[in-house]
């Protein structure tokens, strides 16, 4: 009886950070990737492409050649289109992907949200590697993170069949 009350009275004592803890706005369990970058960086992503092209286009001799080059570049960049795909809520946390297609071509896949877990960061790569080597969400799931990769081939099969 004499070492019952320490034993309880450190156990309390030891509980008590455990109970009033709460996480910061940096814990919030999931991972959060900007689906577009931000406006400067992308100003100067598009202004690569058609400086490029000028580029390209100045050593030949006829007039004409600039215009078709900058035209040609102009089209790629309105083809391109990014769709979101749901937030899918799984077993480890909320899933949602973005895909972005150049006619019907998958050119990237971004995970929007995840779950913040070291199996998750460790697949994300190689399910976005899958997507755009399959061009489909028929993709093998990733061993460690089954969760997560059925929620990510269902937000990534939403979002293709919503460019469609």
């Amino acid at each position: 009886m004499k070492r019952a009350i320490p034993v309880l009275a450190l156990s309390v004592a030891g509980l008590v950070p455990v109970w009033i803890y709460s996480p910061g706005a940096a814990h919030e369990g999931e991972l959060s990737e900007v689906a577009a970058p931000p406006a400067q960086e992308q100003t100067q992503q598009q202004a690569a492409p058609q400086a490029t092209a000028r580029q390209t286009a100045a050593p030949q001799a006829t007039g004409a050649a600039p215009k078709t080059t900058q035209q040609q570049t102009t089209q790629q960049q309105a083809q391109n289109r990014s769709v979101s795909g749901p937030a899918v809520n799984t077993s480890e946390g909320t899933v949602q992907v973005q895909v972005t297609l150049q006619g019907t071509k998958i050119v990237d896949v971004k995970a929007l949200r995840a779950p913040n877990s070291n199996p998750t960061r460790m697949a994300l790569p190689l399910l976005r590697e899958s997507a755009l080597k399959a061009q489909s969400a028929d993709i093998d799931t990733v061993s460690g993170a089954t969760a997560t990769s059925e929620g990510y081939k269902q937000s990534l099969q939403a979002a293709i069949d919503g460019a469609q």
